[in-house]
């Protein structure tokens, strides 16, 4: 309950350009609405038909919903969904001179992967609530991204009969797997509707895991020797280094509230 009243009291304290706020939205079947302007969605009615969409501020942490009365069709998603991290970069090829008897260079590590941001918190203050099919609330967290592979190590260059061939070079390590966002957080409250507490799960489906972990990059293979007459060969370079992949996030919670 007093979770509830912080809320109202932002809710009322908040400037009307932080909000979105209409007599009525209808969001038409198989469309999207993006809340984009502001974190907070006010309306006197909301219909989304069969198949729509309202996606939510995802540059917030929390959102808020309000509506005096809210009918879902069938198949309906409100996305709050973390964002996937960006994979990381691989790293770049060693170099394998032309020139005789010479080293290759190294090749560079691969960069790590982003983590996934988490998926939103969502107030849902609906006081009147009708659903005729089901309702998606997916706040799950984004997906680590993948971790760079290490570039391969250039190789040595040919040896002559005055010198050993070119000791091939190291190749780069594997970067880190990015880390999953945590779900999201439901809190429903619908004073006039406490039916609405048994359709959790069933009519109303919450997606609020932990985004997956990004896998760890691929070691970068070692740089070959530079071959020479009499046996005068270089040496092989080193593979690089494994690496880790990163976490799963932590799934969010969901509660419901009635008063």
């Amino acid at each position: 309950m007093s979770r509830l009243l912080f809320f109202l009291f932002l809710f009322s304290t908040s400037s009307l350009l932080a909000q979105v706020r209409v007599s009525k939205l209808v969001i038409k079947a198989n469309e999207k609405y993006v809340l984009s302007e502001s974190d907070i969605l006010v309306a006197d009615t909301l219909i989304m038909m069969d198949s729509s969409t309202l996606v939510l501020n995802k540059l917030k942490r929390d959102n808020i919903v309000r509506a005096r009365i809210a009918i879902f069709g069938n198949y309906c998603t409100i996305d709050g969904r973390g964002v996937n991290g960006a994979a990381g970069r691989d790293g770049k090829q060693g170099f394998t001179p032309s020139g005789p008897c010479l080293d290759g260079t190294p090749g560079k590590d691969g960069t790590n992967g982003l983590d996934g941001t988490p998926g939103i918190n969502l107030f849902l203050y609906l006081e009147v609530i009708k659903i005729k099919g089901q309702l998606i609330v997916d706040l799950t967290g984004g997906e680590g991204g993948r971790g760079g592979n290490g570039g391969m190590g250039g190789g040595g260059s040919q040896g002559t009969v005055h010198c050993f061939g070119g000791n091939g070079s190291n190749g780069g390590n594997a970067a880190h797997g990015g880390n999953g966002g945590n779900g999201g957080s439901l809190t429903l409250n619908s004073k006039k509707t406490p039916a609405a507490n048994q359709w959790i799960g069933n009519k109303i489906m919450v997606r609020n895991s932990g985004g997956a972990y990004g896998s760890p990059g691929k070691v970068g293979y070692h740089g070959s020797a530079g071959l020479g007459p009499s046996r005068r060969n270089g040496k092989d370079g080193e593979p690089g280094q494994e690496s880790k992949a990163g976490l799963t996030g932590a799934p969010g919670t969901t509660k419901f509230e009635s008063n």
